[in-house]
C-alpha cells in the first residue's frame, strides 16, 4: 500500500495549530463541582448481589491527595503503509505541551473542545508492546484491526511528554469508545470496536515467540486476576486464570470479539459489550447493569472517575484490587483527572450526536413499525428515547423490598443470560432496559455481546442447545436465552421489524 503524500509544511500546520483558543464568554458560566464525596459516590450506586461486598471508596482526602494528570498535546498514529515521509522523525522534534489549562476556557464550547482532549489523553503510557504494536504491518492483520479512511490508528494516540520521546497513550476513554464506520469515518463515543482482546494476545504470543521458556503464570498479583476478582463468590469468576500460562492467558484474551471487552469488575466468561455513550445525557443509569443512577452531569463525572482507576481503590468486603499482594495504597501511587477535566469530558460526552441514518424509511420499516407495535415492544421501549430507563431483574435475583422505593425496578423478571449482573463486581441483579436509537450502527447485542447482527437477535435457533453464538460465546456452543420477543413471528415479518429498527 502507497504512502499518503503529505508535507512537512502541511502536516506541521495540522498539528500544531492551538487545540482551545481563548475567546470571549457566551454568557454561559461553567459551574465545576467538587465531584468526590465518598457518600455521595456511594448514594448513587446500586448495591452489589450481596450488599456487603458492595464497594467502600476512599476517602475525599485520599482522592484528593492523589497527584493530577496533565492533559498534553497528541498526535495521530498511521497505520505503517500510510504514515507520512518525515512523520515519525518530525514527532521526535516536538516540544511536550499541556493543552488543558481551565482558566484559559470562556466558552461552552471550548469546555466541550477541551472535553474532547481528556476523552483521547491516555490513562497510561506506552513505549513498549502496544507502541511495537501500532508500527508493526503483522500486527494489524492478526488483530483485524480496522483504520479510518486516511490510513490512521483511531483508538489511540501519540503523545510527547518528553522532547524526543514519542509515546502512545493507552486506555484512554477514546480507546474504547471509538468505531470505525462502514464509509472509513470514525464515530467518537460509539460502542467501540477495536478488538483488544486479540491484541493483547497478539502481544502475549509475542513475548511467548521472544522467550518460549518463559514460564510465567498468573497469580494474585496479575491484573488479569485483580482487575475481575470476586473472591467471596464461589467460585471466584477470575479464578480459572490462577495459574494460567502466557499461552493460555492468551487464548482467554482471543475468546473476545471486537465490541467486547472484559472490563475491570467483570469477567472473561462474563464480560460486558462496550456501550454506546452517544445518548448518555438521557439514561437513568449507567452500566448494562445499571450500576450507577445517572441523575445529573456530576453522576456522569465521578463514573469517568470510578472507571479510570477508582474503582480499583475501593474496599469490596476488603478485597481491594489495587493493592496487589497486600500493598498497602498510596495516594502517590496512582494518577487523577482533575475535577476540571472531567467536567469537561462530560460536557463533551454530553454533546455527542449520532451520525447521520443511512437507512431511509420504506415499505419494509413500515411493516415492521406494525409489528413493534403488535408485539407491544413499546412496553419497555417507548418513543422518543426508545427505553423507558427501568431497571429488569433477572430470574435468579429477589429484588430487597427497599428497591420500588430507591430505583426504578420492573415488575417483570428476564431470563437473559445472569452470569455478568450476578457473579461479578459489576452485578446488581438487573440489567438496564436499553434504548433502541442508534441500533443500526451498534453491535454485537445483548449486554454480553452475544449476538453479532440484529437477525442474530431474532433468530428462533438462538434458543436451540448446541447453537453458536455469532457475537462472544467463550469457548462453548450455547444457546442464547432472552428478549424472545418476535422470534415466533414469519421470517418475513421478523426482517420487516429489523429493517424499522435501522431506522431509529
Amino acid at each position: 500500500m502507497p504512502k499518503t503524500a503529505l508535507s512537512a509544511p502541511l502536516f506541521v500546520l495540522l498539528l500544531t495549530a492551538p487545540v482551545v483558543r481563548a475567546q470571549q464568554t457566551d454568557g454561559w458560566t461553567p459551574e465545576v463541582p467538587r465531584l468526590w464525596d465518598e457518600d455521595a459516590v456511594e448514594a448513587i450506586e446500586l448495591p452489589l448481589p450481596s450488599p456487603e461486598h458492595s464497594p467502600k471508596h476512599v476517602s475525599s482526602d485520599f482522592y484528593y491527595a492523589i497527584p493530577e494528570r496533565a492533559v498534553f498535546r497528541s498526535y495521530d498514529v498511521y497505520h505503517p503503509d500510510f504514515e507520512p515521509d518525515g512523520y515519525w522523525e518530525w514527532l521526535h522534534e516536538q516540544e511536550p505541551e499541556v493543552v488543558f489549562d481551565a482558566t484559559q476556557l470562556k466558552t461552552k464550547a471550548d469546555w466541550i473542545r477541551a472535553g474532547e482532549l481528556v476523552f483521547h489523553e491516555g490513562n497510561e503510557y506506552s513505549t513498549g508492546t502496544e507502541m511495537e504494536f501500532v508500527r508493526d504491518r503483522e500486527a494489524y492483520e492478526a488483530a483485524g484491526i480496522r483504520l479510518d479512511s486516511e490510513g490512521r490508528f483511531p483508538y489511540g494516540r501519540y503523545f510527547i511528554r518528553e522532547k524526543g520521546k514519542v509515546e502512545l497513550g493507552t486506555d484512554a476513554c477514546a480507546t474504547c469508545h471509538t468505531r470505525v464506520l462502514p464509509d472509513g469515518s470514525v464515530l467518537r463515543g460509539g460502542p467501540g470496536d477495536l478488538p483488544l482482546g486479540r491484541v493483547v494476545a497478539f502481544e502475549l504470543r509475542k513475548e511467548l515467540r521472544a522467550d518460549p521458556d518463559d514460564d510465567a503464570v498468573v497469580d494474585e498479583t496479575w491484573s488479569d486476576y485483580t482487575d475481575h476478582a470476586a473472591p467471596w463468590l464461589t467460585p471466584d469468576p477470575a479464578a480459572e486464570l490462577l495459574g494460567m500460562s502466557l499461552g493460555e492467558l492468551a487464548s482467554v484474551w482471543d475468546a473476545l470479539p471486537a465490541g467486547v471487552q472484559a472490563r475491570q469488575r467483570a469477567a472473561f466468561r462474563f464480560p460486558a459489550r462496550v456501550p454506546d455513550l452517544i445518548g448518555v445525557r438521557q439514561r437513568r443509569y449507567l452500566d448494562a447493569s445499571g450500576l450507577m443512577r445517572h441523575d445529573s452531569l456530576v453522576d456522569l463525572m465521578r463514573y469517568a472517575a470510578l472507571n479510570q482507576g477508582a474503582d480499583s481503590l475501593s474496599s469490596f468486603g476488603g478485597f481491594v484490587p489495587a493493592a496487589r499482594g497486600g500493598d498497602e495504597l498510596r495516594p502517590e501511587d496512582f494518577t487523577r483527572y482533575s475535577d476540571a477535566q472531567l467536567y469537561a469530558l462530560a460536557l463533551y460526552l454530553y454533546s455527542l450526536e449520532p451520525p447521520p441514518n443511512p437507512n431511509p424509511t420504506s415499505p419494509a420499516a413500515a411493516r415492521g413499525r406494525e409489528v413493534f407495535q403488535a408485539e407491544r415492544c413499546f412496553t419497555c421501549h417507548p418513543a422518543p428515547l426508545y427505553t423507558n430507563n427501568a431497571l429488569a431483574p433477572v430470574l435468579d435475583f429477589v429484588p430487597p423490598a427497599d428497591h420500588a422505593t430507591r430505583f426504578d425496578v420492573m415488575r417483570r423478571s428476564i431470563d437473559t443470560d445472569a452470569n455478568l449482573t450476578l457473579h461479578t463486581r459489576r452485578g446488581t441483579g438487573y440489567y438496564k432496559v436499553p434504548s433502541l436509537l442508534g441500533l443500526w450502527y451498534r453491535g454485537p447485542y445483548f449486554h454480553d455481546g452475544s449476538l453479532a447482527t440484529l437477525e442474530d437477535v431474532f433468530d428462533p435457533a438462538r434458543l436451540e442447545a448446541g447453537y453458536v453464538p455469532t457475537g462472544f460465546r467463550g469457548n462453548d456452543a450455547k444457546p442464547v436465552f432472552g428478549h424472545d420477543y418476535g422470534l415466533d413471528r414469519s421470517p418475513a415479518e421478523r426482517a420487516d421489524l429489523v429493517a424499522f429498527l435501522r431506522t431509529l
